[in-house]
């Protein structure tokens, strides 16, 4: 063949396993998919070419994965992500554990060695001693097939189990000899999705009890329930409690009804109120160490908690009855049966107003400057996605003086709290819903882990407003070592011209000297014809 001659087309009668995987994705309803081409990965991509799928390429795949998780969070269907063997795999790990710590359905599509030289050692140009295994320590599922017809058996069983499971990311190897060898054009059928867990009706009836004989109830609700926004705000008015959230579960119940306290778990005067109640419903959270904050749960002896997976009821906290099945079904079955009156029950909306308002000054007390800054900005873009990352503007800020009206406005790394999470994650929320008002809003450390996919925010042409804050480098940390006496050190760093670097790479970018100045470049960013910086110096808010 001439040098530089493209190679011939495949035939239809040449279908490749990589041809297998991507019809199984088409056949699942996927419309994007997140990755990066690379020798081993090729057939995937010869068979996108004629897919209908959407591809965008971000600059690393670490970014790849935290761009699947951004539009997972953001529209509710799985996430896709390819990448080519080796160091991609371990590159995209981060992202997989990020998704698996906050339960989001993200499928990773990866080569592999040839079979039968897999663990070999022999060289194998991106050759790993275990793929498969190596992300089985960050993936709900590991799984390395044999045939073409396997992968795809996979990608149709991984949807069908997130249909009724805990959404949590799967990982896909695929020998390479696979990828490339024949395939047989006949994709399998969809899977029956497992049965829905359900509790029995004498367990509904016990919860009931302690919920109806309670004077002060009140409901703790995580991420878990971010599919039944009505299911709780229904049982919350049945009961007249207080809701309070955690940061994953911010927005599911409107921040701004009568009865959400906010997601203020990790404050003290929302702690004491789940403390003082005399019942706690407590709903799709893992009640882990991160969401809060050291926090032992001291929660009353009349306590009920519900999750979609059984095993997950008992952990760190065993609750007086455990409901195990989907949120939505089993608060509408413990709606229906509560009685519709309670007399002698204390005033749940005084009691949110006090908590919400001691929560509020006990925010307020946070360090840094995070307050002005958010609320101007969500008085001006009240029902914006924001993409944070695990920085003080977003723990600090964003998710207390942020009001959220329903699930989903933050994007958040909570339980793994990665850094350079913010900027990839806006821009799979903007590719998930291309007509909202999409932003991200992190610190200098943390847009300096994924800087990169400014480009790839250019590329795509997203209107798409990055603000950093720069407060010189990793202030938590900084702030850290000054509490324990210890000598400053690689925490006070070197940042650059961050609105001049956006336009290098393309970008709009501005230096805003305040507040007020961020909230204009902002709005105008949301009508511009590509990304924009927005960069300001912690200092002047």
């Amino acid at each position: 063949m001439t040098t530089g001659t493209p190679p011939p087309l495949p035939q239809p009668d040449e279908l490749t396993g990589g041809a297998a995987v991507v019809a199984a994705l088409v056949a699942e309803g996927v419309e994007v998919v997140f990755g990066i081409p690379g020798t081993h990965n090729l057939e995937l991509y010869r068979a996108l070419a004629g897919s209908g799928l959407r591809h965008v390429t971000p600059r690393h795949e670490q970014g790849a994965g935290y761009a699947a998780d951004g539009y997972a969070r953001t529209s509710g269907r799985p996430g896709v992500c390819f990448t080519t063997s080796g160091p991609a795999v371990n590159n995209v790990a981060a992202a997989v554990a990020t998704a698996h710590a906050d339960s989001v359905p993200l499928l990773v599509v990866a080569p592999g060695a040839p079979r039968g030289l897999a663990g070999a050692d022999v060289g194998e140009l991106h050759e790993m001693r275990d793929s498969r295994g190596s992300m089985a320590g960050v993936a709900e599922r590991s799984v390395r097939v044999d045939s073409a017809a396997e992968a795809a058996a996979v990608v149709r069983e991984t949807f069908a189990r997130w249909r009724t499971r805990r959404t949590r990311p799967v990982f896909l190897e695929v020998p390479v000899d696979v990828l490339e060898g024949p395939w047989d054009g006949v994709l399998p059928p969809p899977v029956d999705p497992p049965a829905l867990p359900s509790p029995g009706a004498a367990d509904l009836d016990r919860a009931t009890a302690l919920l109806a004989g309670a004077r002060r109830p009140a409901l703790l609700v995580g991420r878990g329930a971010a599919g039944a926004p009505d299911a709780v705000r229904a049982l919350a008015e049945q009961l007249d409690a207080p809701v309070v959230t955690t940061v994953g579960g911010k927005g599911v119940l409107d921040e701004g009804h009568r009865l959400s306290v906010g997601a203020a778990v990790r404050l003290a005067p929302a702690q004491e109120l789940l403390a003082a109640a005399d019942a706690v419903l407590v709903v799709g959270t893992g009640l882990s160490d991160a969401e809060l904050w050291g926090w032992e749960p001291a929660l009353p002896t009349a306590n009920v908690r519900v999750d979609l997976e059984p095993e997950q009821l008992t952990k760190r906290h065993t609750p007086a009855v455990g409901l195990a099945g989907d949120a939505g079904a089993v608060l509408a079955a413990l709606t229906a049966r509560l009685p519709a009156q309670h007399s002698g029950r204390e005033d749940g909306g005084a009691r949110t107003a006090a908590a919400r308002s001691a929560c509020a000054e006990a925010a307020a007390a946070d360090p840094g400057p995070w307050r002005a800054l958010n609320a101007a900005l969500a008085a001006a873009l009240p029902g914006a996605v924001v993409a944070g990352d695990s920085s003080q503007v977003t723990y600090y800020g964003t998710a207390h003086h942020w009001p959220a009206s329903r699930p989903g406005q933050l994007l958040y790394p909570v339980v793994y709290a990665t850094l350079g999470y913010g900027l990839p994650a806006a821009i799979g929320a903007k590719v998930a819903r291309p007509d909202a008002p999409v932003l991200a809003l992190v610190g200098d450390g943390a847009l300096m882990f994924s800087v990169a996919e400014l480009m790839t925010a250019v590329e795509q042409r997203l209107a798409l407003p990055v603000v950093v804050v720069d407060n010189g480098g990793y202030a938590e940390i900084r702030e850290g070592m000054d509490a324990r006496g210890i000598e400053r050190l690689a925490v006070d760093l070197a940042t650059p011209d961050f609105a001049a670097l956006g336009r290098a790479f393309g970008a709009h970018g501005v230096q805003a000297g305040g507040v007020a100045e961020v909230v204009d470049a902002v709005l105008a960013a949301l009508e511009a014809d590509r990304p924009t910086v927005v960069a300001v110096d912690a200092r002047l808010l």
